[in-house]
This record gives C-alpha cells, structure tokens and sequence, in this order.
C-alpha cells in the first residue's frame, strides 16, 4: 500500500503545474492549496523513509500551500517549481564537495562497476545538472512574478520537464555509449 501511495503521490506532484492552472480557474477560494497541501504532507510521512534529502523540499512547499491559503495568495503556489529547483541545485552542487558526486550516485544504481575513469565526466554532468537547475529556478522565478499563467504552466508543466528529460536521456545515452567504447 506504502509504494502505491509514493508512486500516486508522486505522479500527481508531477502534475502539480497542470493542477494549479486547473484549480485556479475552477476550484473555489483556497481549496486547491489545501489538496496540494494535503498531498504534500502525504509525500512528506511517506518520504521520511526514503530519500531524507527531498524533505526540505516537501516541508517548503507544505509551507507555501498552507501559507497561500491562510493568506489567501493563491499567487504563492506558483513558486513551488523554483522551490525544488532551488533544492535540487543544493543537492547536486553539495554533493560536488564530496565523493561519489549525486550523477555518480544515480550511475551506480544501473551500472555499478563504473570505472574510476568516468568520475571526472560524472562531475562535469554533475556540474551540468546545477546549470540547469539554475536556469530551470531562474524562469521558474520569472513565470511566477512577470508572466501569465498560461505561461507559468507552460514552462513549468512541459518545457522545464522536457529539458530535465532531453538531459537525462541524453547523458545516459552518452555514457553508455561512452562506457561501451573505454
């Protein structure tokens, strides 16, 4: 029941760009930041046993959606995409300081006898990792405060999720091609 709870919290989370444009236009008051806050806080009790570093995370945006709604800044919830791309630019950029880096980390998961060779590649894409995430937070940022929403959802429910995509499949392609070829 646990992984059927984390994989439907965590397929409506991705969708959380499509269910604010919805919610704003035909969901009364503050009820779509209570849903969202109530997911969130789900997500929350159900990741306190996996990946202790997307908590920050889940408490931020549970504090923006219980925010937005005591407040009534329905405007707030549109800041919950450069809230984790903020965190996720920490978690990469800090695991630069340390080995493995977080791409190493997530390599190691398929392909665990990765040569000592590839670390300083894995960096670089690690490096690459936090470019995007600084350029996804910064237009994050500016579709919230400076763009329609039709915008915000645009950019945050399909082109941000279409980048982080074209970069993954992309650099997995290229290292197992790479890795195939040292």
């Amino acid at each position: 029941m646990t992984a059927l709870l984390q994989a439907l919290t965590l397929i409506l989370l991705l969708g959380y760009p499509l269910a604010v444009y919805f919610g704003l236009q035909y969901l009364p008051g503050n009820l779509l930041a209570l849903v969202i806050a109530a997911l969130l806080l789900l997500r929350l009790m159900l990741q306190r046993q996996q990946v202790k570093a997307l908590i920050a995370p889940l408490i931020l945006g549970l504090a923006l959606t219980i925010g937005s709604a005591i407040a009534k800044q329905q405007q707030w919830l549109l800041f919950y995409p450069l809230v984790i791309n903020a965190a996720m630019l920490v978690l990469f950029a800090g695991s630069l300081w340390k080995t493995p880096c977080m791409v190493e980390r997530l390599a190691r998961i398929t392909e665990p006898d990765l040569p000592d060779s590839a670390r300083p590649y894995l960096r670089n894409v690690t490096r690459l990792w936090c470019g995007l995430f600084v350029i996804n937070g910064s237009a994050a940022l500016y579709t919230a405060t400076c763009s329609s929403i039709q915008t915000w959802t645009l950019y945050n429910g399909f082109i941000a999720y279409l980048l982080i995509g074209t970069l993954a499949g992309g650099e997995w392609l290229y290292r197992h091609f790479w890795l195939t070829r040292s």
